[in-house]
């Protein structure tokens, strides 16, 4: 990371992809395994079971939120000039903040959900002020309101940088896991073939998002500061004498 005083989409995603070339060796093996499960359930799912497909829905959330900390969590010890030895002390790292995580996430995609819906452009708003809330629970130990408050007041002032960076990101992904999933059903519509698609793009595909938070965390960091403490409170007064 570097302490640059400019934002711009380039040098994000630049960095993004430096970063995933030189901890593929991380990052891929932890999505593999933490999506396998997800995979294995949606595969046997399919179309027709709503109940599986919904507990496949929940718990492709819950993993996504898990490894979007686990990624900001190996940004940080990078950052810091430090490695984590392994994929446990990784996911350890983050599991005094995974209830955090885990309610942010889903009010971050009840709001952003209900954005969309009303004409789009609230979506689209509330995605951009919302687009370093893990890195603040992760890194800052941030709580519920307190993280989405503090996501805010980084991106004040750099929204339309950190909008372009999140879409691009977007369609990459989408267009990655379009391209596997299309190539699954020209083949065969087997449910083995869903599992190893399902899995190769959620594992190809997953540490994007992690990264983009993480780069956009610290160099709005970079820019912005750490957050501003509260003032000292004067110590109360002594009766009178």
């Amino acid at each position: 990371m570097n302490g640059t005083r400019r934002l711009t989409v380039g040098d994000v995603l630049n960095e993004v992809v430096a970063l995933y070339q030189q901890h593929f060796g991380v990052l891929v093996p932890t999505a593999f395994w933490l999506f396998l499960p997800v995979s294995i359930l949606s595969g046997a799912a399919g179309q027709n079971d709503v109940g599986l497909f919904a507990a496949a829905a929940i718990l492709t959330f819950a993993v996504a939120i898990l490894y979007q900390g686990v990624v900001v969590s190996l940004v940080r010890d990078v950052q810091d000039g430090e490695r984590k030895a392994s994929v446990g002390e990784l996911l350890r790292s983050v599991a005094p903040v995974l209830s955090t995580l885990l309610v942010t996430g889903i009010l971050y995609g009840i709001g952003v959900l209900v954005g969309f819906i009303l004409f789009i452009v609230p979506g689209c708003i509330l995605v951009t002020i919302w687009a370093v809330i893990a890195p603040v629970i992760v890194i800052e130990k941030g709580g519920v309101g307190g993280s989405f408050r503090r996501s805010q007041e980084l991106v004040e002032g750099h929204g339309w940088t950190v909008f372009g960076a999140v879409i691009t990101a977007t369609l990459i992904t989408a267009v990655a896991t379009l391209i596997l999933t299309s190539i699954a059903e020209a083949i065969a519509g087997g449910a083995i073939l869903r599992i190893v698609l399902g899995t190769l793009a959620a594992t190809l595909t997953a540490p994007i998002a992690g990264l983009l938070a993480a780069v956009l965390y610290y160099r709005l960091l970079a820019l912005k500061g750490p957050p501003r403490e509260a003032p000292p409170q004067p110590p109360p007064s002594g009766p009178a004498a």
